[in-house]
């Protein structure tokens, strides 16, 4: 075993289950391996695992592990696929949430965790994620720029009055809707908010992502599933107050006569998996969909 290993841990530092979990596994693992942490957490985790080697998460550190193991639900698992996007470490997650459609196993199975994290043992799946530039008015230099792993939302601000949006792909006027918003997501986002909204749900290996319209007040309002290098362009027309939104988390006021642009990120997301368990088979799990029939329900 090398000193020199690096296991990433990600947690949500104010949640005990997460720090818990997270310290039952750094404990279980073999001596030598550094963990880096959240650094919010780290005295905690030392008071519980003292003879831990720990060391802070940050930008430089983070590209020398070898994995990132996530306890949490989607949307801690989202935070720190943000942060390893760059980098490209795979993200490993460990689901305490509910539905986790991003986790790979749950807390049960801890040691298989610990085992596939210590070997190496697992499978790479990559997945397209989209980059955001926000432009107000007649900027030609975006003033606002974020990345998001499962959607970018456009919504009105006000519930009184809807947004008036042109959409516009690869350069061409599409169509334009009044409307609550427009979901631009990934097929990793397409079992969240774009799936709620109506949009169909896409293989995450697939490289496509679609446009889902909220509530729009018009005859031609149906979700549209896009190629990888299609260029997608929201012009905001009407003076009703709007914010952007990357995967829930980052928020920024839109202007009328502002317009956003959304294409393909440099960098896809990487997924660890523990095994090549088909997405058909977690989708049925993850949704409870019945697949036996009525006939078949004791």
């Amino acid at each position: 075993m090398k000193s020199s290993r690096r296991i990433a841990v990600w947690i949500h530092a104010s949640r005990l289950p997460a720090l818990e979990a997270a310290c039952r596994f750094i404990e279980e693992l073999p001596t030598g391996v550094e963990c880096l942490v959240v650094p919010e957490a780290r005295e905690d985790i030392h008071a519980r695992v003292p003879g831990a080697r720990l060391a802070d998460i940050t930008s430089t550190s983070l590209r020398s592990a070898e994995v990132v193991v996530v306890f949490g639900g989607d949307g801690t698992i989202l935070r720190a696929a943000e942060r390893a996007l760059e980098s490209e470490i795979p993200v490993l997650g460990v689901n305490l949430g509910h539905v986790g459609f991003l986790a790979e196993l749950e807390m049960s199975q801890m040691p298989e965790l610990v085992h596939h994290v210590v070997t190496g043992d697992f499978f790479l799946e990559r997945r397209m994620t989209i980059q955001i530039d926000l432009f107000k008015g007649d900027e030609e230099k975006p003033s606002w720029s974020s990345v998001a792993i499962n959607e970018v939302s456009l919504e009105k601000a006000s519930r009184m009055m809807m947004i008036d949006c042109l959409v516009s792909i690869d350069g061409l006027p599409v169509s334009r809707w009044a409307c609550d918003g427009i979901l631009v997501s990934t097929p990793t986002g397409s079992t969240a908010y774009a799936f709620s909204a109506g949009g169909p749900v896409m293989w995450p290996q697939l490289e496509a992502y679609q446009i889902v319209p909220l509530a729009a007040h018009a005859l031609f309002a149906r979700p549209m599933v896009l190629a990888p290098d299609s260029r997608v362009q929201l012009d905001v027309l009407a003076d009703v107050p709007a914010v952007v939104c990357c995967d829930g988390g980052r928020v920024e006021d839109v202007p009328a006569g502002s317009r956003l642009e959304i294409r393909r990120y440099e960098h896809d997301l990487t997924v660890a998996r523990l095994s090549e368990q088909p997405f058909t088979s977690r989708l049925v799990k993850k949704f409870a969909l019945p697949v036996e029939g009525w006939r078949g329900r004791g």
